[in-house]
Formats: structure tokens, C-alpha cells, sequence
């Protein structure tokens, strides 16, 4: 008896298209802008044209999808697609606003509050020491921990440096001197409770957090109705998260920690494009 290893049919890689629900402006905004990088360093040629990686890059980080796979289906290598990816998001992350120039820009337009507020984004598990500081009690997940502030009607326009996922709001809000900006820059700030104690100003407080019960303190009917109010006006911040979040490739971060916080600049300012058309 002979085996033979013959194939029925030619081996080839198969592929298929996806619809990418992303506008033609945020394409053709990446596109420009490598277009502009690769005319300041003077590279004359790339295997692909800018609007195709634009779109290959804005797969990856929409889709989370693999970089072998879109390797694979654009006849590229994987650390072909990996060096776009990278660069890509450094150009991004360079357009992303200082968080004094966010807060004076806002001051400027006539706003008056900015609404701030606190996330986690989740990531595998790490080895040695970086696996407990990354891990969150309160999420009970382990991620790294941001913040972002938003205008009154939830538009990103900062958001921190990415910190271990145990990183308290009021921790992260003091590392960036969030209130001496916002009191340099004339503007109010509203929080949830998380961070109470951080303004301690009483006659002139910049950031309004609500009122929290205790065992032996109920909150009265007007306490119980500043919380409402208070959490109707900071709503948008919440919306802006969940756009924010619409990039799969936040679902579980698997780039390294030390690039997150590039990762989350750069998609903010892709957010803003796709919010403000």
C-alpha cells in the first residue's frame, strides 16, 4: 500500500474582507500624515501605499486584529506590520495636547468646568513584581489605570500617563498636579467620589465631587438630589470612555506597559477625528 501526500485542490492562503466602520476623513487623516512623515525623512518608498497601511494600521486597532493575519492577507511580513503599527501610533501620539495647553484651549472657547474621571484598562497577567501592582481590588482584574478629562459635552481632551492598575484616582490626579492646573487655567472640574479629599479648599473648592453616606450619616433629601444632579452633568465623561473603549485593541492590552500610555494618546486623538464629524 502506497501513501501518497497529493492535494485534492492548490494550497492557498485564504481571505476575506471586513467592513471597517471607521469614516473616510479618519483614513485619509492617517494617510496625510504619514504621507508628511515619510516626506520629512525622506524615505522615497514603501511597499504599500500610505492609504492602505492607514487602513491595515486602523484594522489592527479597531478589529484587534493579529498582525500575522493582516500580514498574511496584504502579502507583507509581520514585522512589516508591526513597524507600521508602531509608527503610526507615534505619529498620532505626537498630536495629542500637553494638559495645560488642553485646559487653557478649553478656558479660551468660554468653557468653565472640564469633567474628569478615572479608568482601568485590562491586560494579561504579568510575571514577578509587576503582577501584583497591576492588579486592581476594585475591578478585581489586573490592567493599567488612567485618567481623562473631557469638555462639558464629553470630547477628550487629555489623558494621563499610564500608571499599575492598584493606582488610586486621587494618587494619579496629585502625580499630575491636576488641580494647580486646573486653578491656573480659571476652570472647575467635576469628579465622582473617588476623588474626595484631593480639593480640600472648602470656601473655594475647583473639583465638585458628591456626598457619601456612612453608617451613621444618611444623606439628606438635598444631598440625595446634588448626587443626581451631579451625575447627570458628569455622564458625558462616561460616554466618552465607551467611545474611547470602541477600539477592540483596548479589549486586553497585550503591547507592552511602557507603550500604553502612547497607545491611549494616539487613540484619543483618533476618537476626536471620528466624534467631531
Amino acid at each position: 500500500m502506497t501513501n501518497t501526500k497529493e492535494h485534492a485542490e492548490d494550497t492557498c492562503p485564504l481571505v476575506y474582507q471586513c467592513r471597517l466602520p471607521l469614516s473616510t476623513r479618519t483614513v485619509n487623516h492617517l494617510a496625510d500624515l504619514l504621507r508628511r512623515h515619510l516626506k520629512a525623512i525622506r524615505s522615497r518608498w514603501r511597499i504599500l501605499p500610505p492609504g492602505k497601511i492607514a487602513v491595515i494600521v486602523l484594522a489592527v486597532l479597531r478589529h484587534d486584529q493579529r498582525l500575522a493575519d493582516m500580514a498574511g492577507g496584504n502579502d507583507v511580513s509581520e514585522s512589516t506590520v508591526r513597524r507600521w503599527r508602531d509608527e503610526l501610533i507615534g505619529l498620532l501620539a505626537a498630536q495629542a495636547p500637553r494638559l495645560d495647553r488642553a485646559l487653557k484651549k478649553v478656558a479660551k472657547q468660554g468653557g468653565e468646568v472640564v469633567l474628569i474621571d478615572g479608568t482601568l484598562i485590562r491586560t494579561q497577567r504579568r510575571t514577578g513584581k509587576a503582577d501584583r501592582r497591576n492588579y486592581s481590588g476594585k475591578h478585581r482584574s489586573h490592567g493599567l489605570h488612567f485618567l481623562a478629562l473631557t469638555d462639558e459635552n464629553g470630547r477628550l481632551i487629555w489623558i494621563s500617563a499610564a500608571r499599575p492598575g492598584r493606582t488610586h484616582d486621587n494618587t494619579a490626579a496629585r502625580h499630575d498636579h491636576i488641580l494647580a492646573h486646573l486653578r491656573a487655567a480659571g476652570l472647575g472640574a467635576l469628579a465622582d467620589l473617588g476623588f474626595r479629599g484631593l480639593d480640600n479648599n472648602i470656601h473655594d473648592p475647583v473639583i465638585v465631587t458628591g456626598y457619601a453616606a456612612s453608617r451613621t450619616h444618611k444623606l439628606t433629601t438635598g444631598q440625595k438630589t446634588a448626587n443626581r444632579v451631579l451625575a447627570v452633568g458628569r455622564a458625558p465623561v462616561e460616554h466618552a470612555f465607551a467611545h474611547l473603549k470602541n477600539w477592540r485593541n483596548l479589549t486586553k492590552l497585550r503591547t507592552d506597559p511602557a507603550r500604553a500610555t502612547q497607545l491611549l494618546r494616539a487613540l484619543l486623538v483618533l476618537t476626536n477625528l471620528e466624534v467631531d464629524r
